[in-house]
């Protein structure tokens, strides 16, 4: 296998979106606790164009395959791996580029698709319901906690805020006016038009901030959480030492482990979570596909669909 090649998104430098080309590069082959994933669909996160322009403190090795989010089917099992079988639909995460036709993951990182689910959803879920599921479970979200949820209408607040409400919450949530009647659709019991009404001026008291937006909205934060709540910003670490000064916890963002996977994937086939892509994108429109995420204030994840790309140029 490791002289079959596939197509692939790469980058050889950080840059602007024109870095983004299509190249036939070798397939991986999964080692012991791997699996070989045929990628049907990745996405797209804020996280992907922030690397490429050299943005997040992560070490790169060039040439480099953006993306960490898939959804697809077994191709190829590592030496003594158990547990799945070739041809099962999964999603997860791969470390090692999912912008691709063939992908490399840890069985830790991967669970069956949810029946439920298309591709494209499911492969929202990686970085948009992981990460907001461990935010709202290692903050102890429970019944009656106030909680607020910045950016409500993206890929990680949308996941957010129905993942607090199944837990009981009274959540607010931030959104753009156009996007206002859709985080009420999905839970939010007060919405709050950010350029309209500061939040301070709405939600007091909070036990939980989710900060998906970073910056002056972070900074705000502070002042609406009660003592002894918490707060988890995806956009980078928040001042510790600024927290605890304030009686507030600052937990750390984490990545998601199968039995959270496994959680995510019940709620969604029970029919309690939901997902929205925004916009599916073919491999030879990456570049469109990051300006888009680039421009922000979307409702959803942007996918950039992988099977049956025929078209070797972008």
């Amino acid at each position: 296998m490791a002289d079959q090649t596939m197509l692939a998104v790469r980058y050889h430098q950080f840059g602007g979106s024109d870095v983004l080309t299509l190249e036939e590069v070798p397939r991986p082959t999964p080692q012991a606790g791997e699996l070989l994933i045929k990628v049907v669909s990745a996405g797209v996160l804020p996280a992907d164009w922030k690397i490429r322009m050299g943005l997040f403190p992560l070490p790169v090795s060039f040439p480099s395959i953006p993306g960490t989010s898939f959804a697809g089917m077994i191709e190829a099992i590592g030496e003594g791996t158990t547990g799945y079988q070739v041809g099962q639909e999964v999603f997860g995460r791969s470390a090692r580029g999912t912008y691709a036709e063939y992908a490399v993951a840890p069985v830790e990182a991967v669970a069956m698709k949810p029946v439920s689910m298309s591709f494209d959803e499911a492969a929202t879920l990686s970085g948009g319901a992981t990460t907001a599921w461990r935010a709202i479970t290692s903050a102890g979200v429970k019944s009656g906690d106030r909680v607020l949820i910045h950016g409500a209408a993206g890929g990680v607040g949308l996941f957010a805020v129905q993942f607090a409400k199944a837990l009981g919450a009274y959540v607010f949530g931030t959104a753009g006016r156009e996007n206002l009647d859709f985080i009420r659709s999905l839970g939010v019991d007060e919405a709050i038009d950010y350029k309209a009404t500061p939040f301070e001026q709405v939600a007091q008291d909070v036990d939980f901030v989710l900060d998906t937006i970073g910056g002056d909205t972070l900074n705000r934060s502070w002042s609406v959480i009660k003592r002894g709540g918490s707060l988890v910003s995806i956009t980078g670490q928040p001042p510790v030492a600024h927290g605890q000064s304030l009686g507030i916890r600052v937990l750390p963002s984490s990545l998601a482990t199968s039995q959270d996977l496994n959680d995510i994937v019940k709620l969604i086939d029970e029919g309690i979570v939901k997902t929205v892509v925004q916009h599916v994108y073919g491999m030879n429109e990456v570049r469109q596909a990051h300006e888009r995420s680039e421009n922000g204030h979307g409702r959803g994840r942007i996918v950039l669909r992988i099977a049956d790309s025929q078209d070797r140029s972008i």
